[in-house]
């Protein structure tokens, strides 16, 4: 299959790119590196934390996202994608849990092509993360900068 462009960017379209599941290991073993506050690395501590239990941080939950997205566009092949000027109202809706499984849904909410460089443009995306019983748990904006295909411009 081969990559996206812009012109392949459909305002409204949404697609469903993938899941992946994070253990109890790996939450900790993320927030001892990144976010070591207690309800993420002690299980007692948790436990007694209004989350109850262990919880990964909103940024391994993010990262998570992030992990889908580019397996994702490597599954589809070389494509336009030439970076991210940055992400907007990133939300942590619920807490994230051990053995949830996170799938990532997008839809496009813009395609701007440049006026500027003829040859690109800037998709705007909604990012949303659900886990395995529905419930969102993150969501943001994005921008993606996406060149346009040779001949196109």
């Amino acid at each position: 299959m081969s990559g996206r462009y812009l012109e392949d960017m459909v305002v409204g379209e949404t697609r469903q790119l993938g899941s992946r599941s994070l253990s109890e290991d790996e939450i900790i073993a993320f927030a001892l590196k990144f976010d070591p506050q207690p309800f993420h690395i002690d299980r007692e501590a948790a436990a007694r934390s209004h989350f109850g239990g262990i919880v990964a941080s909103g940024w391994h939950s993010a990262a998570t996202m992030m992990r889908v997205v580019v397996d994702r566009a490597m599954a589809d092949g070389p494509g336009g994608f030439i970076g991210s000027p940055g992400f907007e109202d990133l939300r942590w809706l619920k807490p994230v849990r051990p053995g949830d499984s996170l799938s990532v849904t997008t839809t496009v909410t813009d395609v701007i092509p440049s006026t500027t460089k003829p040859d690109r443009g800037v998709v705007r995306t909604r990012y949303e993360v659900t886990n395995q019983h529905g419930e969102t748990v993150l969501t943001m904006n994005g921008k993606g900068m996406c060149l346009r295909r040779a001949g196109t411009a």
